[in-house]
């Protein structure tokens, strides 16, 4: 398989996993929030500063369907990922023949 065509498969399974499969992921509480709900410190958390945010609690805000906007959100992530990454990898490669 040429790697192009690798990383073109990579990202379509990708955006499926993102997109479909991430809204069948546990809603139960993470490690860090299970030891503090065990050791009883969760009700002195703060309100983190992004929670208004457009992507705040794995959805897109103003999206009403639960399953739609949780693969929104995870479809949005593995773009931004991906053109973020892209770019960074394209302004840090050598170019071919480049020795320096």
């Amino acid at each position: 398989m040429k790697p192009k065509s690798f990383l073109i498969a990579g990202f379509i399974a990708s955006l499926f996993l993102a997109g479909v499969v991430s809204f069948y992921a546990s809603s139960n509480p993470d490690g860090l929030e299970k030891v503090a709900q065990d050791i009883g410190f969760s009700e002195t958390a703060k309100e983190n500063t992004n929670a208004e945010s457009a992507l705040a609690d794995y959805g897109v805000k103003g999206v009403d369907n639960a399953r739609l906007s949780t693969g929104l959100a995870g479809i949005i992530g593995v773009v931004a990922t991906g053109v973020i990454s892209t770019g960074l990898f394209m302004l840090v490669r050598r170019k071919s023949g480049d020795t320096k």
